[in-house]
């Protein structure tokens, strides 16, 4: 359970702001559970506790949290944090899947024959495979209800001259705007900038193609912080000077009453940006929905001034954060998932920053992301099996009982925090709906939740109210999530040299990810069987190093913080970072260190972290 709630606003108990705005919004929330979603903005952001774990760098405001946007809001509310700049790229409802290419390293004892023969692997020679990041599967209804609460806590901590930026496109763009005309007031709408990107490959069929995104510009009041953005004219133009002289627009004349002419090689850029969305080399990152640093550096620039606090509560693949420290901004990184935590910390580390990792307690053991930990959560959960007959969208499966017959079983959507608490609300929808729209005759359901409001309140509720012949058996998902997490096996050889201490990485294995490999090579084989093709599978040495993507030695603590005294970025091609410095050196599958290491840090490929600590 949260540890407390946050108000939205300063003063509930007078309420008329919140009070004004639930009454907007139940003319524009016409949905199913919008009951439900008012209730929970009068109770509150759900604040739990905050722990820290790493410190790069010197002590300093910058913040990457990994947790949700209402908990990092009620955690930023509650420490007085305002900040001056939104700019957020929400899911966009569109039903798809958003993966990560992950990359197979080089085998360590063979990058030196490589280095010396002055080879270089070709990037489509790298043997790769897909991790789901996200699933951006909603449906319509569902998706405004969690946007208008993200929207109600984002505008909760932002500064009286702060604006936000929200980042959407054309299938959701103007359901959306709605509930910021709601939730901001149509008012402090300022603009509707169009992101037109002519970089995209023609699609054919009989449309037009989408070549751009809708971003929306809001205020938090009428009195915004907002620099002009100049840009370079495609040719130089001439034409008269001209001023304002009592309310009137007239020439500016010289001595003896002539034009003044000047040429200009400028103009003041307008709501229709465009800025090519193919990433530059050197900021890709294989991140799916990466956006380009330029498109942030013009947002950033036109609405923030230096030392002002920008952040991103879908921080993806960390640009806003990175632009901002470029630009001389604090920032904030807000994200769920481990994989964009981890690429915006090494990103951060390379171009210098300082800052903390926090990670919010809600009580749920996330398997790298949620899309993740639910496709694991289906295959843990003993005898469930998916897509049952006669059993609706609504529950997660259903197990097959000898004497009970069919159970449905219900799983909180982990991508949506809101279904982490179970309430009577949900209840009430469950017995008085969910039950009664099974096309089988069901004698008992299993519905599983992260927290309870009241355990007992809800069997109560349900015995009085469950006018049907089912039970229900309400049981806790935290016991299953605990085995999602699985460390894999480190071993190591540590020597003391000259110039201090080495380890070497003598044997790596993750069950997890050779499951996966096995899993691409069965399903290659067969498919270039069915094509009359070879197939060339992905193999692994013995010692296992090619899985290892980033280390770390920390000679400050045995536990607790981490502080990261030195550390490794192998990429996609086996070049190596060191302490955030790029090299066109490979791997030699050890790390050094000036002092005696007390722990170890590797992250797998696929993004999994395992520590070992020394003796």
């Amino acid at each position: 359970m949260p540890v407390k709630y946050i108000p939205y606003v300063p003063n509930t108990v007078e309420g008329q702001a919140v009070l004004d705005n639930i009454s907007r919004t139940q003319r524009v929330l016409r949905y199913r559970d919008n009951d439900k979603v008012i209730s929970k903005i009068m109770r509150g952001m759900p604040y739990y506790e905050m722990e820290k774990q790493e410190q790069v760098g010197e002590e300093s405001e910058n913040l990457v949290i990994r947790g949700e946007c209402l908990s990092a809001c009620a955690y930023l509310k509650e420490q007085g944090i305002k900040v001056d700049l939104v700019y957020i790229d929400p899911p966009f409802a569109s039903g798809a899947d958003y993966a990560k290419t992950v990359n197979i390293r080089r085998d360590p004892k063979l990058a030196e024959k490589i280095k010396k023969a002055e080879e270089e692997l070709e990037i489509d020679e790298l043997k790769a495979f897909e991790e789901t990041m996200y699933g951006d599967i909603w449906q319509k209804e569902d998706y405004l209800n969690w946007m208008h609460e993200n929207l109600m806590a984002i505008k909760s901590i932002m500064s009286e001259t702060a604006s936000i930026y929200v980042h959407l496109d054309t299938k959701i763009g103007h359901y959306v705007k709605i509930l910021l005309d709601e939730v901001f007031g149509e008012e402090k709408f300022i603009n509707e900038i169009i992101w037109y990107y002519n970089d995209k490959f023609a699609t054919g069929g009989n449309s037009m193609d989408k070549n751009h995104d809708n971003i929306f510009l809001y205020s938090k009041e009428q009195d915004y912080v907002f620099h002009p953005i100049i840009i370079p004219k495609d040719k130089t133009t001439t034409r008269a000077l001209r001023k304002k002289v009592d309310g009137k627009t007239v020439n500016v004349l010289d001595e003896n009453g002539n034009k003044i002419y000047e040429q200009y090689s400028e103009k003041k850029e307008d709501d229709v940006w465009q800025i090519g969305r193919t990433i530059s080399k050197n900021e890709y990152l294989s991140y799916s929905t990466q956006k380009p640093e330029k498109l942030l550096s013009r947002i950033i620039k036109a609405s923030s001034n230096k030392e002002m606090t920008v952040v991103d509560f879908f921080g993806g693949s960390g640009v806003t954060a990175k632009v901002a420290h470029d630009l001389g901004r604090k920032f904030i990184h807000v994200d769920i998932g481990i994989n964009s935590i981890q690429t915006t910390r090494d990103r951060l580390v390379e171009v210098g920053a300082s800052f903390q990792i926090l990670e919010i307690k809600d009580g749920v053991s996330l398997f790298r992301n949620p899309q993740q930990t639910m496709d694991k959560l289906a295959k843990l959960i003993p005898g469930l099996q998916q897509k049952v007959p006669g059993v609706g969208k609504f529950w997660f499966g259903a197990l097959q009982d000898s004497k009970l017959g069919t159970v449905p079983v219900y799983v909180p959507n982990l991508i949506d925090g809101s279904e982490k608490v179970l309430d009577v609300p949900a209840v009430n929808r469950i017995i008085n709906e969910e039950l009664q729209n099974l096309e089988i005759n069901a004698q008992k359901a299993i519905v599983y939740y992260v927290d309870v409001d009241d355990h007992k309140s809800l069997e109560k509720f349900i015995k009085d109210n469950n006018a049907t012949q089912t039970t229900i058996e309400l049981k806790d998902l935290k016991e299953i999530l605990h085995a999602i997490v699985v460390e894999d096996e480190i071993e190591t050889k540590s020597i003391k040299t000259k110039e201090g201490f080495e380890v070497e990485i003598t044997k790596f294995v993750s069950d997890r990810l050779n499951q996966k490999i096995n899993d691409f090579n069965e399903k290659g084989n067969l498919q270039a069987i069915n094509k009359g093709k070879k197939f060339s599978p992905i193999t692994i040495s013995e010692e296992g190093l090619e899985l290892i993507e980033y280390l770390s030695l920390d000679c400050e603590n045995a536990e607790g913080v981490w502080s990261s005294s030195s550390e490794i970025k192998i990429d996609k091609l086996g070049y190596i970072s060191v302490n955030g410095q790029k090299t066109k050196d490979f791997w030699n599958g050890k790390i050094s260190a000036d002092k005696k290491p007390l722990r170890l840090k590797i992250r797998n490929i696929s993004g999994d972290e395992t520590v070992k600590v020394f003796e």
